[in-house]
């Protein structure tokens, strides 16, 4: 049979997903030419955006982590402007560990699903205290472990608190931009644009691609954006835009 093949000229078929040490499942296989489009568009996203960073405030570990509890379905800035008296309030893992719920609802009562928020931030700083010490687990493993924590938060603190690059957060931004500028197909699931950033772009800097995606999703490429030919990412790079395909659909 491998005769045949070699006589004929066939080349054997070349796997559809790769293995990268220290992930647990396998990741698309994309072509050179694809890491060499997602390198340029990295470069341009970085001069773009130098300054690009995580913007929930927080001063330690588990602040993180409770701040990216609050942010879901909520902005960075609604949460930021709840954070400050509820982490006077509760200084350490601790202090939510000894409270319950219903005195932590109060401090962030502005913020939508406060009493699902509110337990989820209790039982997970009681975990953290009766399980890790009252430290803030490294792992992902162990981060998902923790009640309200799923992978986009679990990256987050990795990324932002640690300098671990175990995944790709996909907020709404960066969902929405992985398809506006081509890195995934319209209508690719949250879990598989993950796995398409982590093949296109570089392990070190996974959580930088996420802070970049999401600068350009808030200051340029929005969610009502009506055209992309003002900046010169959306013009080089924006080929799965929406409003492109919408524009020429007009013409």
């Amino acid at each position: 049979m491998a005769a045949r093949r070699a006589a004929s000229g066939a080349r054997p078929a070349k796997p559809a997903s790769i293995r990268i040490e220290g992930v647990p499942f396998e990741l698309p296989r994309v072509t050179a030419l694809q890491r060499q489009r997602a390198g340029r568009l990295l470069a341009a996203l970085d001069k773009a955006y130098p300054d690009a960073h995580c913007e929930l405030e927080y001063r330690a570990p588990h602040e993180l982590l409770i701040a990216t509890i609050l942010s879901a379905q909520c902005t960075d800035v609604a949460v930021n402007k709840a954070t400050p008296a509820l982490f006077a309030r509760f200084p350490a893992p601790a202090d939510y560990a000894a409270a319950d719920p219903q005195s932590i609802e109060p401090y962030i009562r502005s913020l939508g699903f406060f009493r699902n928020k509110a337990k989820a931030v209790h039982l997970a700083m009681k975990a953290v205290v009766e399980q890790h010490g009252g430290t803030v687990p490294r792992t992902m493993a162990e981060l998902l472990a923790l009640h309200g924590v799923a992978r986009k938060t679990a990256n987050v603190v990795l990324g932002n608190a640690f300098g671990v690059n175990d995944g790709v957060v996909v907020d709404t931004h960066v969902q929405r931009l992985a398809v506006r500028l081509g890195l995934v197909g319209k209508g690719t699931s949250v879990q598989m644009i993950e796995r398409a950033l982590m093949a296109l772009f570089p392990r070190e800097r996974w959580c930088d691609v996420s802070h970049l995606l999401i600068f350009h999703g808030r200051r340029a490429c929005t969610a009502r954006q009506t055209s992309c030919e003002n900046h010169p990412i959306c013009r080089e790079f924006g080929s799965g835009c929406e409003n492109r395909a919408r524009r020429r659909g007009a013409t």
